[in-house]
């Protein structure tokens, strides 16, 4: 519909009316910047074909699980590589299905002593969670899937006008990079774990998958924090324009606030946190506003049956 440029353009508008950015947005069709490696989405289901649709597969407390699965893969390839310079362990990474390659990350040299401790703690954490819920679910986990940590991030930072259409953006580059890479995930994380909360029946891994979301919020709150503290208004506003573009008609996503009034915390007018479907956690980490399987951080999808995003275009 529009132009690469046109859309770019639309980004970095006057932000006066933060709704009509993120309407602009959607109808752009941002998925086109989100795409990483082909020009479309083919895993988009066609419209053509006139039969009745196969039945919707059962979801049940192991297909949540290994929803979840899929994004702490992808947290803690970002946050271990980040720290560490190398990714998870070849035997945290079987499953169902072979595992996927990751392409990208290296070892932040971070500028402050305090983020680099932040990061490592985040980095451990999310090491934790891949191996809690592997163990849990046993021989149904689903395998890492196919992860891109590089042209990912330049697709949305293309589309959040942090950078021009033909910069690119690395999150390994310096800290402040790596906290608005690290911003993009932690916030989806908490209302990913509280959307799915309804989903699970067993309560004991509803409990657990509550502990894991307090820790994700932790991490949300830390991630913000700092950036707060370092100024990044602008650039996290940004970021959060794109996510409400991609995810729905809602305009829930929040930034940090600015000089003068903070918002470390997402919350609506009761202090409650908002909470994302799984389809619309995939719309952010597949970087479009479409009905796809495919895209973004994830080339080839996450595995398991619950990998569609909704079409919010």
């Amino acid at each position: 519909m529009f132009g690469k440029q046109t859309v770019t353009d639309m980004i970095s508008r006057s932000t006066t009316n933060e709704a009509d950015r993120r309407s602009f947005l959607r109808a752009a069709g941002l998925a086109g910047l989100g795409v990483v490696g082909t020009a479309a989405l083919s895993g988009i289901p066609g419209t053509a074909a006139a039969h009745t649709p196969p039945a919707a597969p059962a979801i049940g407390d192991p297909e949540v699980l290994n929803f979840a699965l899929n994004l702490e893969y992808l947290e803690a390839e970002f946050y271990l590589r980040a720290v560490y310079g190398r990714g998870l362990d070849s035997n945290l990474i079987d499953g169902t299905t072979p595992a996927g390659p990751v392409r990208g990350g290296r070892e932040v040299r971070f500028s402050s002593r305090a983020i680099a401790n932040y990061a490592r703690e985040i980095a451990n954490d999310e090491l934790a969670h891949v191996k809690f819920l592997r163990a849990a679910l046993g021989s149904a986990k689903v395998s890492r899937p196919k992860i891109n940590l590089q042209e990912s991030f330049t697709a949305a930072a293309r589309a959040a006008g942090l950078i021009g259409s033909r910069d690119t953006f690395d999150p390994y580059k310096n800290e402040d990079n790596f906290l608005l890479a690290a911003y993009i995930f932690e916030d989806v994380g908490v209302t990913a774990y509280k959307g799915a909360a309804p989903l699970i029946s067993n309560k004991t891994y509803l409990e657990a998958a509550a502990g894991i979301l307090a820790v994700e919020a932790y991490h949300a709150g830390i991630v913000r924090t700092s950036l707060y503290a370092k100024g990044q208004y602008d650039a996290v506003r940004k970021i959060s324009n794109v996510r409400d573009a991609v995810d729905g008609t809602s305009d829930d996503d929040q930034g940090i606030g600015n000089a003068w009034r903070s918002n470390l915390v997402p919350a609506d007018r009761n202090a409650i946190a908002f909470s994302r479907t799984t389809g619309a956690v995939l719309n952010v980490v597949y970087l479009t506003p479409k009905a796809a399987k495919k895209g973004g951080f994830y080339p080839d999808g996450v595995n398991g049956v619950i990998n569609m995003s909704e079409d919010n275009a």
